[in-house]
């Protein structure tokens, strides 16, 4: 099945009020595992996480041919007729159509500038990081309302047409290239108990801190003082994605 929603929430139990564990963006696909009348169990095919959704129809899957690569898309019902609606960074599209700078998906069209090729990657995995800059701390949250450490982690990844766990526990283990401290360099990973920040150059790490409410740049040292002292958690690795 695939998502044809600009978003959805996943639940950790078949209540709206529960636990949001992650999020599905346009076009992420998933298998039904048990479904009722209300709610429907799922597992993502991106990364095999499961949860629940609200039940609801949804379309098969697609040859997707595009990915948003802006932090969100204008979408459009005529080529310059906005709408209302925006698709968020790592949205999945299948265009079927185009007219100059707009190309069209099911019944949308998006400007060519927010998009790239489905097989598009860039040789630096975390560049344009900065455009979730201030984007709020989100739990669960994968999207530019509202977004977590490691679904930060997560979405450059898969951007870039790379497999990466969904949780920062999950992502220290998977990731096996351990790098000590004093040989950080850009794009690694450090990571504490829950958390997970990204390198992004000689002083200073990116990551969506909740603390802060917000995805924030810190100097690398300030903010291992200020994790050690605020919630008395040590560095528990950093890794280097090969």
């Amino acid at each position: 099945m695939r998502n044809n929603l600009a978003l959805i929430n996943v639940h950790k139990k078949q209540n709206s009020k529960s636990e949001i564990v992650t999020q599905l963006l346009y076009g992420d696909t998933f298998k039904v595992l048990k479904k009722n009348k209300h709610w429907i169990e799922i597992k993502n095919d991106n990364d095999n996480y499961k949860g629940f959704i609200k039940a609801r129809s949804f379309p098969k899957n697609l040859n997707f041919t595009h990915k948003v690569s802006s932090l969100k898309a204008n979408l459009y019902i005529k080529p310059n007729k906005k709408i209302k609606k925006e698709i968020s960074f790592g949205s999945r599209i299948q265009i079927i159509s185009k007219k100059g700078n707009f190309y069209k998906f099911e019944k949308f069209w998006i400007n060519k500038k927010d998009i790239k090729k489905i097989n598009f990657k860039n040789k630096d995995f975390f560049k344009n990081i900065s455009i979730f800059r201030n984007v709020k701390y989100k739990w669960g949250g994968k999207h530019f309302n509202g977004i977590d450490c490691s679904a930060l982690v997560q979405l450059f990844l898969n951007f870039n047409n790379r497999y990466c766990p969904r949780d920062a526990k999950d992502q220290i283990k998977y990731f096996k290239k351990k790098i000590s401290i004093n040989k950080l360099k850009k794009n690694d990973l450090i990571f504490w108990k829950g958390h997970v920040a990204i390198i992004i150059s000689k002083h200073l790490l990116i990551h969506a801190y909740g603390p802060l409410k917000k995805t924030v740049v810190m100097p690398i040292r300030k903010t291992i003082k200020r994790i050690y002292d605020s919630a008395n958690l040590k560095v528990t690795g950093i890794r280097r994605i090969s």
